[in-house]
Order: structure tokens, then C-alpha cells, then sequence
């Protein structure tokens, strides 16, 4: 018997949406997503964490966080009560770019979810009670946060490549200095300012056959208003701090690994260049084991576990980040060999990486958005970057259509070699490793 001939992938296009706006201003896009059964809801409120009184930074994460901790109709524990009686699950929290909302139902309860999503966004009461517990909880995180290197290495790689002035240099949820400083009436003013319907997006994916979803949102969220909200100035990218080239050293002593960060400003999806090209090359210097960081560090070297580099895009602006962890006695090697594959790639890519990515990025992309719920937050994620609905479809369109000079423009466009290196480790055997294998001066500081 011959061999079936594999044919290539059908074309794919991202599931259309259909749009409606309602009388309070509110944009809803509704997704019809034959067969997925469970409802997701994202809503995202445009705002600007640099808004933020400098005192109580953090404030716009801590409102977010006690949304659903009780309504002027129901107290915390009824609100709970009826998320679970529904198996409606509600989340919210911030980004650079505004306040987010998920929320995940069957599609048997969507009438009861609406309203309870109006009730958190509309009539959130911040109990005084869950306060104190928001507060508390934040500052046992930042504790928790300073005994990760991980996260550690992140809020340091923040404060380094950021200028000390932009709010992108600060950690959205505050430190303990602002999170201390906070009162019920710091969030009950955010949120007056902060969270209405007027340019503000929903998004609603899953089996809507047979179900009216646009009159369920129009009875609910139609009748959301908010007189003191506050349309937020647009989004800037953030500024680079002007000596954000350099190694900084966070000591942990006796630590037996160590976590690096190499970093450096980078495009948002909005660049005038084309996003496409930024996917594969993640995907082709650090996005898998066979990629050209690990497959050095890890399978040639045994270093690490992993290393991984993706590009990451805010509202405006965005990184080029690495990350990842090594043995403490090999970090200075790790470091040196890592510069050297980041900094080698501006070199150029090679015919089989274009095609490797490229299939990576453009043929997965029907797996990656199987679900109603993954469909929603990228639909989420479009409106907040004010990004056409056709975005991803056209943008999969031009990643199947790249060659290896494009590849080799995105990557040069943004690795100039000005990297932000941090690393959290043991200083006393990290420190003397580095001579002679990273550019620029090297900083120590405290953990």
C-alpha cells in the first residue's frame, strides 16, 4: 500500500465577532462558538496605572481585587454564595493598560451572571473588613514575592530598565510604603474615577444559539453608569531609564541558583513594522528546548532546565525578555555564552528557523484558540491595544508570509546589545564570575 499524501493545513481564520454598541457607551462583541458550553465574559475598562496618586500606587490593583467582595445588594458572603450556587467563577485585576474582568459560566446561568458582573462593576460597597484582608494579603505577597528569585529578578529588571519616573518602573500592585498607605476611601475613589461603561469593551464567546445574549447584556450592563468616570489619557510608552545598560546583582547568600533576566525595550503590537515577525523569533531564540538558548544551555551545557526569551507587548511600548535559572558555580559562563547567542543573532537566521517558527507560530494557532475562553481574552486583549477584531487572522496571514530578511530587521530593529542584566544569586561567587564576560558596570545590592 503507498502512503497517504499529507496535504497541507486548510486555511484558518480567527472566529469573527459581532458587534454592537449600547446607549451608555458600552462595545460588545459576541462570539458564537458552536459546542462550547461554558460562557466567558472578559470585560477591560481602559485606565492608566500612571494616574495613580504616588502615595497609594497600587491602589487601582487593591480595587480591583475587592470587586466581588460584596455589592450594595449582597454582602461578601452572599455574592460568593451565588457565584458557586451558578458555577459562575469572576476574577479581576489590572494591567498597564486597564482593569480586566474574566468571568467563566455555563451557558444555562449567563442571564444571572450579567448581573452579577453589572452588580461588581456598578455597586461595589469595599467592605472595611475586606479591606484590611486585601491590604494584609498584598503585603504577605510582597514578602512572598522578595523570596522568589523569579519575581525578585523581575521587580529589579523593572526598576533598572525603566526610568525611576515612569510608573513602569514601580510593581502595579504597590509596595509595602503605598499598600500601608491605602484607605477604603483611595478605592472608592479609584473606582468612581476609573470603571465605567464609556469606552469600555465585553466580550461574550461560547454556544450562544438560542440564547439572547445582546438583550441579557443591554438589561444588565445597558444599565451600567458611572457620572464621575473619568476617560483616561492615552497610553505611552514607557521611558527607558537613561543608564539602564548595565549588570545589577541582587545578593541572596548561599543561594545554589541563580536567576537571570537579560532585557531590553521592544515593540507593542502596534508597530508600524509588523508585529508577525515577533512571535517566530521568540519562538526560534528561546521558545523550546531545540531553540538556540537551550540548545546550548540546556542540552548541550546541562546548565538549566530552561531558558526562555519572548518578545512582550504592553498597551504601548513592550521587552525583549530572557529569562531563566542556572547552577550558581556556572553563572558567569551561562551569562557570557547567553549574551553571546542574543547578541549573535543579529548575524541572521537560517532558512530552516524561518520555517521551523513559522509553522510553530501559524499552525498551532487553531489549538491555541480551541476555547471560548482563550478566544475571549485574545478579543479582550485587542480591544484594550485599540487593535482592529481582524488583527490575529491578518497577523497569522503575514507570519506565513515572512522570509528571513524580515526576521533579521524585527531582531535587529530592537537588540542593539544595550542590555539590562539582572541576576539574583550568591554576589560573593556571582560577582567575580562576570569579569571580563558582561559589558558594562556591575552593581550589587541587597535581596
Amino acid at each position: 500500500m503507498s502512503r497517504p499524501v499529507v496535504l497541507p493545513p486548510a486555511p484558518w481564520t480567527f472566529p469573527a465577532a459581532t458587534e454592537h454598541r449600547l446607549p451608555n457607551g458600552l462595545r460588545v462583541l459576541l462570539h458564537d462558538l458552536p459546542g462550547q458550553y461554558v460562557v466567558s465574559m472578559r470585560l477591560v475598562v481602559p485606565t492608566s496605572l500612571a494616574t495613580e496618586e504616588r502615595a497609594v500606587e497600587g491602589v487601582s490593583s487593591m480595587m480591583a481585587r475587592l470587586l466581588d467582595e460584596g455589592t450594595e445588594d449582597h454582602d461578601p458572603e452572599e455574592f460568593a454564595e451565588l457565584l458557586e450556587r451558578h458555577g459562575m467563577a469572576l476574577g479581576a485585576g489590572v494591567s498597564d493598560g486597564g482593569l480586566l474582568v474574566d468571568v467563566d459560566v455555563p451557558q444555562s446561568h449567563l442571564a444571572t451572571a450579567t448581573r452579577l458582573l453589572t452588580d461588581a462593576l456598578a455597586k461595589p460597597v469595599f467592605p472595611e473588613d475586606e479591606v484590611r484582608r486585601i491590604l494584609r494579603s498584598r503585603l504577605a505577597e510582597i514578602e512572598q514575592e522578595r523570596a522568589s528569585g523569579a519575581h525578585r529578578a523581575a521587580r529589579e529588571t523593572a526598576r533598572t530598565q525603566w526610568d525611576a519616573s515612569d510608573r513602569a518602573s514601580r510593581p502595579a500592585a504597590g509596595t509595602v510604603e503605598t499598600v500601608s498607605a491605602m484607605t477604603r476611601e483611595d478605592m472608592v475613589a479609584r473606582h468612581a474615577r476609573t470603571v465605567g461603561p464609556q469606552g469600555a469593551t465585553l466580550v461574550v464567546a461560547g454556544d450562544l444559539s438560542g440564547v439572547p445574549a445582546l438583550d441579557l447584556v443591554a438589561a444588565s450592563l445597558g444599565e451600567w453608569t458611572a457620572p464621575d468616570h473619568v476617560a483616561p489619557p492615552a497610553a505611552l510608552a514607557p521611558v527607558p531609564a537613561p543608564d539602564r545598560a548595565r549588570v545589577v546583582v541582587v545578593d541572596r547568600p548561599g543561594a545554589v541558583q541563580t536567576e537571570m533576566v537579560v532585557s531590553c525595550p521592544g515593540p507593542d503590537r502596534s508597530t508600524p513594522h509588523g508585529w508577525a515577525p515577533h512571535p517566530v523569533l521568540s519562538f526560534v531564540v528561546g521558545g523550546s528546548p531545540n531553540a538556540r538558548i537551550d540548545a546550548v544551555l540546556r542540552e548541550e551545557k546541562g546548565y538549566t532546565y530552561g531558558v526562555r526569551a519572548s518578545f512582550r507587548p504592553r498597551v504601548a511600548g513592550g521587552s525583549f525578555v530572557t529569562s531563566g535559572s542556572v547552577r550558581s558555580e556556572v553563572t558567569g559562563e551561562a551569562v557570557g555564552i547567553l549574551l553571546d547567542i542574543l547578541d549573535g543573532a543579529r548575524e541572521g537566521f537560517s532558512d530552516t528557523e524561518l520555517r521551523t517558527g513559522v509553522d510553530y507560530v501559524a499552525k498551532t494557532a487553531p489549538g491555541r484558540y480551541a476555547t471560548a475562553d482563550t478566544v475571549a481574552d485574545e478579543t479582550a486583549a485587542l480591544a484594550l491595544e485599540g487593535l482592529p477584531l481582524d488583527f490575529t487572522t491578518r497577523n497569522l496571514a503575514a507570519v506565513s508570509a515572512l522570509t528571513r530578511d524580515d526576521l533579521d530587521a524585527a531582531y535587529r530593529r530592537t537588540v542593539t546589545g544595550e542590555w539590562t542584566v539582572v541576576l539574583v544569586g550568591d554576589a560573593a561567587s556571582i560577582v567575580p564570575d562576570l569579569e571580563g564576560r558582561v559589558p558594562g558596570p556591575v552593581t550589587t545590592v541587597a535581596r
